[in-house]
C-alpha cells in the first residue's frame, strides 16, 4: 500500500501526556529533528496552551523549510473535525470546549488536523507498518490474498480502537468510531469493556485473587510474577491475564464481526502477550449453541496467530484451488475460506501514531490540492 501524497511534506506532532508534552517534526515517514519535551501544565489552560504554541515554534524553528501542516493525537472527549477540545480527565485545565485547533491554525498559518490516538494508532500501522508488512509477507509467501482494511486495538491504561478501510480512517459520523472501550464486559454484567481490558484490571484482578494488596504493583510485576520471575501468587497473576484475554477475545469477536478485518494490537501490555493470547484465541474459536443445540461458529472467518509461524503458514495457504469456468477450458483461483489474523504492532504504538498523524496530514493536503486543481 503506496502513500499518494508528496512525503517531501514536513509535518510537526505532538505526544500529548498527562504530565508531558513532546514535539517532533516527521518527513518522508522519518523523525527530522530530536524530540522536544515540555510540562503540560494539565492543571493551568493558559500555560499549557502556551507550552503547545511554544513547543511547534520550538521545533520549526529547527526546520530548513517551513512545515505544511501540524497533526498530532489528543485526547477525548473532542469534536476532532473541528478541533475543539472537551473535559478531559488527565488534562483537568481543558473544560467547556477549548478551540485547540482554531488556535494553532491562526498562529501558525498552517492546516492543523486533531485526531483520536487509536484512530492514528491504526491509521499508521496500515500506512506504514502492520497492513503493509501483512500484505509483504503474503506476496513472499506466494498468496493471492490481500488485505485492505485493518482494525487497531490499544491495550494499555485503557482499551482504545480505529478502523481503516480502503486507506482510508473511518471516524464515522460524530467523530466517534471505534469507542471499544464502551463495548459490553463479557465477565461482569453492567460493567464496560475497558473494565476488564486496561492495565487497573490487571492489577485489580491480582490484587482480588490473591488477597495482596501491593501500593505501586503494576501490570508488568503480575507479569513477572506470572512467569516466576518475581515473588507473589503466580496463580493469581496467571488468573488476571486469562480474564483479561478472554475479556479481550469477546471484544475482538464483536468488533470483527461487524468489520471484517486483520487485527493490530498494541500499547504497553502486548508485551504480555504469550500471557494472554491462548484464552483470546480461545473465545475467537469458540461456538454458541443454537437452538437446535448444535454449535455454531462464533465467528464467519478463521482466526490466525500472526505471532505464530506455523499459523502464518496455514494463514497464507488457506483453501486455494483452481476452479473450472463453466462451458469453457478457463479456470480461475477459488480460496473458499475466510479468514483474518491477529499480531502485534511491529512499529510501537507512539511510533505508529505519530506516523499516523503524519499520514493524515499528508492524505488531507493531497486531498485539498486535488480540489485546487479542479478549480484552477
Amino acid at each position: 500500500m503506496e502513500l499518494t501524497t508528496k512525503e517531501e511534506y514536513t509535518v510537526l506532532t505532538l505526544d500529548a501526556g498527562g504530565t508531558n508534552f513532546v514535539f517532533s517534526a516527521i518527513q518522508g515517514g522519518k523523525e527530522v529533528i530530536k524530540p522536544l519535551s515540555l510540562p503540560s501544565y494539565a492543571n493551568d489552560l493558559a500555560q499549557c496552551l502556551r507550552n503547545i504554541i511554544r513547543g511547534f515554534e520550538e521545533v520549526r524553528n529547527q526546520l530548513a523549510a517551513d512545515p505544511a501542516a501540524i497533526s498530532f493525537a489528543f485526547p477525548g472527549p473532542a469534536d476532532y473535525a473541528n478541533g475543539i477540545i472537551g473535559d478531559l480527565g488527565n488534562l483537568p485545565a481543558f473544560r467547556g470546549g477549548v478551540a485547540l485547533g482554531p488556535m494553532l491554525e491562526k498562529h501558525f498559518r498552517i492546516p492543523v488536523f486533531i485526531n483520536n490516538d487509536g484512530d492514528l494508532f491504526a491509521y499508521g500501522e496500515a500506512r506504514y507498518g502492520f497492513l503493509r508488512e501483512l500484505n509483504q509477507k503474503l506476496a513472499d509467501a506466494g498468496s493471492e490474498k490481500r488485505y485492505q482494511s485493518i482494525i487497531g486495538l490499544t491495550l494499555g491504561t485503557g482499551f482504545g480502537g480505529g478502523f481503516v478501510s480502503g486507506n482510508e480512517l473511518v471516524t464515522g459520523d460524530n467523530g466517534a468510531a471505534g469507542e471499544v472501550w464502551l463495548l459490553r464486559n463479557s465477565l461482569y454484567d453492567g460493567l464496560f469493556a475497558e473494565e476488564s481490558i486496561s492495565a487497573r484490571a490487571i492489577v485489580r484482578e491480582y490484587i482480588e485473587e490473591s488477597g495482596r494488596f501491593d501500593e505501586g504493583l503494576t501490570p508488568y510485576d503480575v507479569s513477572r510474577i506470572a512467569q516466576g520471575e518475581k515473588s507473589g501468587d503466580d496463580q493469581a497473576a496467571l488468573s488476571a491475564f486469562r480474564k483479561f484475554g478472554s475479556a479481550l477475545g469477546v471484544a475482538i469477536t464483536q468488533v470483527v464481526t461487524l468489520l471484517d478485518a486483520p487485527v493490530v494490537l498494541g500499547g504497553g501490555l502486548v508485551n504480555a502477550y504469550h500471557l494472554f493470547a491462548p484464552y483470546m484465541f480461545a473465545e475467537l474459536r469458540g461456538t454458541y449453541k443454537g437452538c437446535g443445540g448444535n454449535p455454531v461458529d462464533r465467528l464467519v472467518m478463521r482466526t490466525y496467530d500472526l505471532q505464530s509461524a506455523d499459523d502464518f503458514r496455514l494463514f497464507a495457504q488457506g483453501n486455494a484451488k483452481k476452479v473450472q469456468v463453466p462451458f469453457s477450458d478457463e479456470v480461475v483461483s477459488y480460496d473458499s475460506e475466510k479468514r483474518i489474523g491477529i499480531g502485534v504492532s511491529p512499529l510501537g504504538t507512539n511510533r505508529a501514531i505519530s506516523l499516523g498523524a503524519y499520514a493524515f496530514a499528508l492524505n488531507a493536503l493531497n486531498a485539498n490540492k486535488a480540489v485546487e486543481n479542479t478549480l484552477t
